[in-house]
């Protein structure tokens, strides 16, 4: 019985250890099964660098930057400019002084005083004052630089004398001619006056091509009468009696008075300018940081070209106007309206999102592709 028992006993030993060899490649096929779908998290892969160019933007943000040391060399080299400018004045007081005979206190030397501290004056109130001017020309700069800002338009108000610009240039043009032995004068005066003549019909009136054709198409019914009754050159007679003849002065100072009124112009639309973006607009009124700020959803454009003549000189209105009824309407006259209008159309038809959020966009829509 002992060694039938042995016997039996065996064969259930034997069992007992192959079971686990039977059981382990099915725990080796679930660890493996399991490995594999902790492996598969797609999500998770398209999140992780948007989540960790977010954090690093943050971690950016957090970070104040260290304060820059002043900058010693261009404070020494500003005080070295201003005494040597300070010096030049003096020495040249001094040999002007010894010059003249009249001494330190003749009527030249006190009004070359007055000159030189008006000059110095300037230069020392644009040293200390330059850098809390924030002119269209900085700002312009600023939203180039601007990587949140892709599309922009900085525009300022020229003045409608700006329209004249024909008539400068052919006011320096005629001084020119005259200098021409024999010319006729009173030809070179009747040809400035007619492009006189048409720089004022195109500021003060608005000449449509409607308009425009409806001149033309009766100018040409009233020659062909005129034709019918042999009238034709009796009537352009009448404007070989129109002599204008002036001089060289008067053209000169016609052209210089012209060129000072768009200068001042230009010069006023440093300060006073208008920013649009896509997301706002900034109506800048004077030379600091003063202006205002309204939303893109706040205000309309709309370009002005309805003026022929106006657009064949290349000019044009951009007319801003707002939703608050109680604000007027703006219009501004620019050149190169072309350009500006497709400008416009760029800034108004997009939306800037932040730089961050587009970089992480950027970076979701790779790992998807």
């Amino acid at each position: 019985m002992t060694e039938e028992n042995k016997e039996q006993d065996i064969p259930e030993n034997q069992d007992d250890t192959a079971q686990p060899s039977e059981e382990s490649p099915i725990e080796q096929s679930l660890e493996k099964k399991q490995e594999e779908s902790s492996k598969q998290i797609p999500e998770e892969k398209i999140e992780a660098p948007i989540e960790q160019s977010l954090e690093k933007t943050n971690e950016q943000k957090i970070e104040t930057p260290a304060a820059k040391p002043k900058n010693t060399f261009k404070i020494i080299k500003t005080g070295a400019l201003i005494l040597t400018a300070i010096a030049l004045v003096i020495g040249v007081i001094y040999i002007i002084s010894k010059a003249n005979d009249g001494g330190w206190f003749s009527n030249e030397m006190i009004a070359f005083y007055i000159a030189a501290g008006l000059i110095i004056g300037g230069i020392i109130a644009w040293l200390i004052l330059r850098k809390t001017f924030r002119t269209r020309l900085k700002m312009q700069k600023q939203m180039t630089d601007d990587p949140d800002i892709d599309d922009f338009l900085v525009i300022y108000s020229l003045t409608p004398k700006a329209l004249y610009f024909p008539t400068i240039i052919f006011s320096f043009l005629a001084a020119i001619l005259l200098q021409i032995p024999g010319i006729n004068e009173t030809l070179v005066g009747g040809i400035w006056f007619a492009v006189f003549f048409l720089n004022f019909l195109v500021e003060e009136y608005n000449i449509t091509i409607k308009i425009s054709l409806i001149f033309i198409i009766s100018t040409g019914f009233f020659m062909l009468w005129l034709h019918l009754i042999g009238k034709v050159m009796a009537f352009l007679g009448f404007f070989k009696n129109i002599a204008i003849s002036m001089n060289v002065a008067v053209y000169l100072l016609v052209g210089i008075l012209g060129l000072a009124t768009i200068f001042i112009s230009w010069l006023r639309g440093l300060f006073y300018y208008i920013t649009l973006t896509p997301n706002y607009m900034n109506l800048q009124d004077g030379p600091t940081e003063s202006g205002e700020q309204i939303g893109r959803e706040d205000y309309n454009t709309r370009i002005d070209t309805t003026d022929i003549l106006e657009r064949l000189m290349g000019f044009g209105r951009i007319i801003i106007s707002f939703k608050d009824k109680n604000k007027e309407p703006i219009s501004v006259l620019v050149w190169r309206i072309k350009s500006r209008a497709e400008q416009l159309e760029s800034v108004r038809g997009k939306l800037a999102i932040d730089h961050a959020l587009k970089h992480a966009q950027n970076g979701k829509n790779e790992n998807i592709l």
